[in-house]
């Protein structure tokens, strides 16, 4: 298996021997924590901002474990990791900082947060949560009450739709299981939640940011991740043949997903609409179980 393959059980960590961080040292002529461990996201969408990291310019700078959503949040809060791809819904209660210039984000129709349900939107009273997502379900329950006043009770569940809708009246689903889905040929009422949201708002969602502390995140650190993601965005199709042939994305989803869906640079109006989900993240209440 290769560094994007399937997650194994343990998180998978790519390290790096000493002679070539030393390499790369002399290389780019910048200080850095040699020691830095990164916790990523496994999903198709974090590879644009991490290409320059494992095949480009960038490799051995830092060690890296590939993660779900949920455990990049872990890893960071417990120490286990420096940074972290962390859920936007994690940054206040882990009190982390982020890099502001980058994350994962849309603008519109995202594809990969879905919300499926078996009932109308103001009937769902269980809601079956991807028990790798922290971001999504916040945002579903965000716009389930203020959108269709409806509070439903949370299960944790494993991304699988039809168990997750036997055992509930919806389920949120995310990132490469979501992605596999076609909405439009479910026999159930679909939200994209990306959609839904920036419909809303008229903002931007952001998902998840490069977050840590602050004494990890510095201009060494922040450069040489905007330098991984500047030499990967100009390799989009690599990316595709790759997940094509390791995921079984058909070509067109993978391009279309990529480069059209996904968002990875921050701008003003994406931080403006970080702030407003936070606050409204903040606000909730503990969700039944």
């Amino acid at each position: 298996m290769d560094e994007f393959g399937a997650k194994p059980q343990n998180s998978f960590i790519v390290a790096f021997p000493r002679r070539l961080r030393e390499s790369v040292r002399e290389r780019t002529r910048v200080s850095i924590h040699w020691s830095l461990l990164v916790s990523a996201v496994s999903y198709l969408n974090t590879w644009p901002l991490v290409w320059g990291f494992l095949h480009g310019p960038q490799r051995g700078l830092f060690d890296f474990r590939f993660d779900l959503p949920a455990d990049c949040a872990s890893a960071v809060g417990e120490g286990a990791a420096d940074v972290g791809l962390v859920p936007c819904a994690e940054l206040d209660r882990l009190g982390l900082d982020f890099l502001p210039d980058l994350g994962i984000a849309c603008e519109g129709p995202v594809r990969s947060i879905l919300l499926v349900s078996r009932r109308p939107f103001r009937e769902i009273r269980t809601l079956a949560a991807d028990s790798s997502s922290r971001s999504s379900v916040s945002l579903a329950r965000i716009l389930l009450a203020e959108r269709y006043g409806s509070t439903p009770a949370i299960m944790p569940h494993a991304p699988v739709l039809d168990s997750m809708l036997t055992a509930c009246d919806a389920a949120v689903i995310i990132g490469d299981p979501a992605l596999h889905l076609d909405a439009s040929a479910l026999p159930y009422d679909t939200l994209d939640l990306g959609s839904e949201w920036v419909d809303w708002t008229g903002l931007p969602m952001v998902f998840a940011v490069w977050a840590g502390h602050r004494k990890f995140l510095t201009k060494e650190v922040a450069s040489a991740f905007r330098a991984s993601w500047e030499w990967g965005r100009t390799r989009t199709e690599e990316m595709i043949q790759q997940a094509s042939r390791e995921r079984g994305f058909r070509e067109d989803v993978a391009r279309d997903y990529l480069t059209r869906r996904i968002v990875y640079e921050l701008s003003a109006k994406h931080l403006e609409g970080l702030a407003m989900f936070r606050s409204l993240n903040r606000a909730l209440e503990p969700a039944a179980v």
